[in-house]
């Protein structure tokens, strides 16, 4: 257990492409970064996953039901989250639209996630938390079966998202207090405080050391900086049109700034384990 205020620096997309994933592995090995999820239906999962293994980083499952890469399980096992070539929905959005339709099977986000997974424990990766790509859990029937999932195969805790911009800010705030109290009611664990959604992937030195000061003065005791380090080149990002500034968010997490800012925050970096 980490002594004092707990502050879990977790990567996302681990697994994505060579350079993120490298990115990834050098921002814990010589940065500030402590956590890393894995997209086990990604490319570079299954050829980077010894070396996360043996990196010392604490594993989260980033459960994937929406996004550019199929899903672990075809049409024939979750025909309510792919096409008839094994496409999942493109965004959080079109997964919401289909389900306020009823259109997808919590059975299917259940195999699913179960999959995913068993996926990254027989990579040999000891998983210490499950969260979510585009934050899906924040959905509350995709969360249900986060919590069930969680606590069904022994994952002690979940990511608890948050953001603070606009009209979208307060839904993912409403969102998220509905899904911490129901995974907090069945015994899973949550950092207090999270940061990085607002502007994820294109943060920054600046930007991510203002986040790691808002949650010094929030009080909180434990809290998550969602980041996005990738290092360059990297020709495999081409086929994510997301726009991230990954090589920006990797010179960020490795800045003495951003050290500096986490020794003043009154915070001790750990990871989900340490909860």
């Amino acid at each position: 257990m980490t002594a004092g205020r707990l502050l879990v620096v977790n990567a996302d997309d681990f697994g994505l492409t060579p350079g993120v994933s490298e990115g990834i592995l050098r921002a814990g090995a010589e940065g500030v970064v402590t956590s890393t999820s894995v997209l086990a239906v990604a490319p570079a999962f299954a050829p980077y996953a010894a070396a996360l293994r043996d990196s010392g980083l604490g594993v989260g499952c980033h459960v994937a039901l929406v996004g550019e890469d199929p899903l672990l399980l075809g049409p024939s096992e979750v025909p309510t989250l792919v096409d008839a070539s094994g496409r999942p929905a493109a965004s959080w959005r079109s997964l919401l639209r289909r389900w306020s339709l009823g259109r997808v099977d919590p059975a299917d986000v259940r195999r699913e996630t179960v999959a995913q997974l068993e996926a990254c424990r027989g990579a040999g990766l000891v998983v210490d938390h499950l969260d979510s790509h585009q934050h899906v859990h924040l959905l509350p029937q995709v969360g249900g079966v986060l919590v069930d999932v969680a606590l069904e195969h022994g994952v002690g805790a979940v990511r608890r998202p948050s953001a603070r911009a606009g009209l979208q800010g307060l839904g993912v705030r409403a969102l998220s207090g509905r899904f911490a109290r129901r995974a907090a009611g069945a015994g899973l664990r949550l950092p207090d405080g999270f940061a990085g959604l607002d502007d994820a992937g294109h943060l920054g030195t600046q930007g991510l050391v203002a986040a790691v000061d808002r949650l010094g003065r929030s009080g909180c005791t434990s809290a998550e900086l969602g980041v996005h380090p990738g290092a360059d080149p990297d020709p495999a990002r081409a086929r994510y049109a997301w726009g991230y500034d990954w090589s920006g968010e990797l010179a960020a997490v490795l800045s003495e700034e951003l050290r500096t800012a986490v020794d003043r925050s009154g915070f001790v970096l750990g990871t989900f384990g340490d909860l």
